[in-house]
């Protein structure tokens, strides 16, 4: 039993003590400050559980060097070679094992390491450390109660070991386990009995993955009891040699439609029909032992009895070859683009003309056809016999959405007609026909003409107007007029009304020549090569040319130039492609805009949009004047005008920068400010000077005067004709010599 720690119940424990300072915990070892690592407590007397390691590995004091343990040994490790013996008791066919592993001794903190070295079909190694003094070869150390034998090191460690003065002894091998020699001979009977016939297919799968070449084909079975031609598409795999067969059924043939006609298999080139089960094995199987219990079998490594069967390759398919698809012959006649690129890469053919099999019975089934009810449409009328639930009429997409109205761009066409009749007062109604490009819609607008006893106004609603001579109720969908009807000269017949359409404004004009492709009246390239055939047969073409301009200038009026032509070349140029050549030739001339004009267009642009919020643009510019003298960039002044969404055009506003721009590009803003103002300084759009100024097919649709609606567009306007520039891109010679057939009656100047 302890005594009670009481005050006379204890002993001294400072009796016989000489020393009570207390322990620094640092010394210096070759300039390091290091740790003491020892003698901590008062005194020097150590603390309960202090480390008490010695501060050198190997070296004893004063005989090494002056260095810690982990700097003169970083990096520095024995490692040998061990095994130990483990009991077993639990098996009958073992006693014990022997386990081989390595052990890894650190000198820089003398820990020790030990891997057991994995083997198959046992468990994982256990890492386990332990501190010790000294390794050998030969030597035991124990580890966890479990000893290990060290049996060898490798030569770093027996260098260094050699180096301290420690004898090493050679080497010698661990004793044979005998669970391992039990499980290598269980192990060498599961080998197999025959050897592994290996084919490498993998090459060839890599090379020729997804790639497919395809053969369409044709099985003529119409001697056979309701037999028919069928076509085929034959698939051929280059990465397995395997075929497929597709059958391609017509709509209503009466035959229901499986994925394949044959699956992807290797076809055999000779069939006899189908075999037993069994005889179309590869190998042979045999009997070895043959025992009830314990029966072995292995595979006939000779092939005894195995049928050579030959399959179809690449080689063998080809245009106008015949194919034996299981019994049925296969004409092979067209193929695609990738097959005929793979056999002229591989095999050189260059012929791949495709085979047209037709038999002499085939015919075409019947299409039914039901007249126009004349309810709706034709369309829709027509779509309702194919289907029990008629589809909606398909409409062009694209051309609705080329020709739509695109901002100032309408895409319509306007002509102004008259009827051709005898009837005096008919013959003097004047029309605008619309053609809509969107549709191929067409309406008729007449214009009110005064005292003339016909009120005017609309005459014909938009629509779509068939073609003369069609009948009713037709069977097919009827003729509709399209673009290329309409132009410059053309008759047109619209619901019993004759029109001739003797004009067209300025930008049917346009929209023509720019979509030339679908107008060939307005192609000038096309009417020079068919005016150069023409001309080419009339040798004083020329000196015709040359008599109308006698002093030389190369160019003479509308006209003049019109009417030469149509002495030229008659009927076989229409007015409109004359006046194509006409307006092509022209001097071009740039008309330069006033700077009182554009403003006013800028104003009634603001005024329409009922803009006046001019402040936001005077801060923006402001802002952007650095230097406050008033004056910016013209594209800082665009670009201030458009941040803050002032309601004009960019053509409008690109025209005002250039027309107020100085000499060094920069633009009085407060100028700019001036001029939009259209509520305090508003400017008067300026009159047309010129008599010809404005002059346009849209003046002519309500007047009075029924001279100025018999006159076209270019005859009012006056302009000349480039004659000589025509007859350079003709290929004619320009040179003035005296006409043999005589002057032309219609002209201006052989009237004169």
């Amino acid at each position: 039993m302890a005594l009670p720690f009481l005050p006379g119940n204890t002993f001294e424990r400072k009796v016989g003590k000489d020393k009570f300072h207390l322990s620094h915990q640092f010394d210096k070892y070759n300039g390091v400050a290091m740790p003491t690592g020892s003698q901590l407590g008062v005194g020097g007397v150590p603390l309960p559980g202090e480390d008490l390691r010695p501060k050198n590995s190997v070296y004893p004091r004063g005989e090494g060097p002056d260095r810690p343990a982990w700097l003169a040994f970083d990096k520095q490790v024995l490692c040998f070679d061990a095994y130990f013996q483990e009991s077993i008791t639990e098996r009958p066919e073992e006693q014990y094992r022997i386990r081989k592993c390595r052990v890894y001794f650190y000198p820089e903190d003398d820990t020790v390491q030990v891997v057991e070295q994995r083997q198959n079909n046992v468990a994982p190694s256990d890492d386990r450390f332990y501190t010790y003094d000294q390794f050998n070869v030969g030597s035991e150390v124990s580890f966890y109660g479990r000893v290990y034998k060290l049996i060898d090191c490798d030569p770093f460690t027996r260098n260094f070991l050699t180096k301290l003065g420690v004898r090493v002894p050679p080497g010698f091998c661990a004793p044979e386990d005998p669970f391992l020699k039990h499980r290598q001979g269980a192990e060498g009977t599961q080998n197999p009995l025959r050897p592994y016939e290996r084919i490498d297919t993998l090459k060839q799968f890599i090379n020729h993955d997804t790639h497919v070449l395809r053969f369409w084909g044709v099985w003529d079975d119409s001697e056979s009891l309701y037999g028919d031609v069928r076509n085929f598409v034959v698939h051929y795999f280059l990465s397995d040699d395997t075929m497929e067969v597709r059958e391609i059924l017509p709509p209503n043939s009466g035959r229901d439609a499986p994925p394949t006609f044959l699956s992807r298999k290797k076809l055999p080139k000779d069939f006899e029909g189908l075999r037993l089960p069994g005889e179309n094995a590869s190998r042979t199987v045999l009997n070895v032992f043959g025992q009830l219990n314990k029966q072995r079998y292995i595979l006939d490594n000779l092939k005894t009895g195995a049928l050579n069967e030959n399959f179809y390759t690449d080689q063998d398919l080809a245009i106008g070859q015949l194919i034996n698809v299981f019994g049925r012959k296969v004409l092979l006649t067209d193929c695609d683009d990738f097959t005929k690129n793979y056999y002229r890469t591989k095999y050189g053919i260059q012929d791949f003309t495709p085979i047209n099999y037709k038999k002499g019975n085939d015919y075409k089934p019947l299409k039914q056809s039901y007249p126009y009810t004349g309810f709706g449409s034709e369309e829709d009328s027509l779509n309702s016999t194919k289907k029990l639930i008629a589809d909606p009429v398909k409409k062009d997409f694209n051309k609705f959405m080329g020709f739509d109205r695109q901002a100032l761009e309408s895409y319509i066409l306007r002509f102004m007609a008259k009827i051709m009749t005898d009837d005096p007062i008919q013959s003097k109604r004047r029309f605008v026909i619309s053609y809509f490009l969107a549709d191929e819609t067409i309406s008729i607008h007449e214009p009110v003409t005064r005292n003339s006893g016909i009120g005017g106004g609309k005459f014909l609603e938009r629509q779509k107007i068939k073609k003369p001579n069609q009948p009713r109720y037709p069977l097919e969908i009827s003729d509709y007029f399209g673009a290329t009807d309409f132009f410059v000269g053309a008759r047109v017949n619209i619901n019993g009304f004759d029109f001739y359409l003797y004009d067209a404004d300025e930008y049917a004009f346009k929209v023509m020549e720019t979509e030339s492709y679908l107008f060939p009246v307005a192609n000038q390239k096309s009417i020079i090569n068919k005016l150069r055939s023409i001309l080419s047969n009339n040798p004083d073409a020329v000196t015709q040319f040359g008599q109308h301009d006698p002093q030389h200038k190369g160019y003479f009026g509308y006209e003049t130039f019109y009417y030469l032509m149509k002495n030229l070349v008659g009927d076989r140029l229409v007015d409109h492609e004359i006046i194509t050549l006409a307006r092509h030739y022209a001097p071009k001339t740039t008309q330069e805009h006033d700077i009182y004009s554009l403003v006013a267009t800028a104003q009634e642009h603001l005024r329409k949009n009922n803009y006046e919020h001019l402040l936001p643009l005077k801060e923006n510019l402001i802002s952007r004047d650095r230097s406050g003298n008033g004056r910016l960039p013209a594209d800082e002044v665009r670009i201030a005008i458009r941040s803050v969404h002032v309601p004009l055009p960019d053509y409008l506003i690109n025209l005002l920068m250039n027309r107020m721009a100085q000499s060094d590009g920069s633009i009085e803003y407060n100028d700019v400010l001036d001029a939009l103002n259209w509520r305090q300084l508003p400017v008067a759009k300026p009159t047309p000077t010129s008599e010809h100024q404005g002059a346009d097919f849209a003046s002519t649709r309500h007047t009075d005067d029924l001279a100025m609606l018999d006159q076209t567009t270019h005859e009012r306007k006056k302009f000349n004709v480039q004659y000589s520039v025509m007859l350079n891109d003709l290929g004619l010679s320009n040179s003035y010599t005296t006409s043999t057939q005589g002057s032309c009656e219609n002209c201006d100047e052989c009237r004169k």
